[in-house]
């Protein structure tokens, strides 16, 4: 299966959120920016300004699982779908929520291989994970994307 149309992730975190992109065709996803947090109205709308920039289709934003029953991360996925709910409306695109699950492990591993430094941000690499793990996830075969991203 296909996907038609850019795609940006989003790992979003209390103080930054980290963006991606994907190709037109869905293939490989790479890191694009990392916002500072400020406002909702303003990251919002910076955020859609990046979508009209990159003309993307969808939004992909890392969802975290709490498998452990760990409180911090339950705290953290109730923050996240909140923010959720509050982006949905003031986007046009639509938005596919995905389990982010060791997404900051493996960008720190990217970062390394890419030789940033060791206290650098590393909100972009996540980003760039989780919207990587959805591509493949399509391609694959395990996970059927909306009938928007068909081609």
């Amino acid at each position: 299966m296909m996907i038609h149309g850019k795609l940006l992730g989003l790992d979003h975190g209390l103080v930054r959120i980290g963006v991606a992109v994907s190709d037109a065709l869905g293939m490989a996803a790479r890191e694009l920016t990392i916002i500072e947090r400020k406002s909702k109205r303003e990251d919002f709308a910076l955020l859609n300004e990046i979508a009209a920039r990159e003309r993307a289709v969808a939004w992909v934003i890392g969802m975290p699982q709490n498998l452990d029953g760990d409180p911090e991360t339950q705290n953290h996925a109730i923050k996240v779908a909140n923010w959720i709910t509050y982006f949905q409306p003031e986007t046009p695109l639509p938005i596919i929520p995905i389990d982010e699950q060791f997404s900051s492990h493996d960008a720190q591993d990217l970062a390394r291989e890419k030789r940033r430094h060791p206290r650098a941000p590393i909100d972009d690499l996540a980003a760039r994970v989780i919207l990587q793990r959805y591509l493949d996830s399509v391609r694959d075969g395990f996970t059927i994307p909306p009938d928007f991203l068909k081609g």
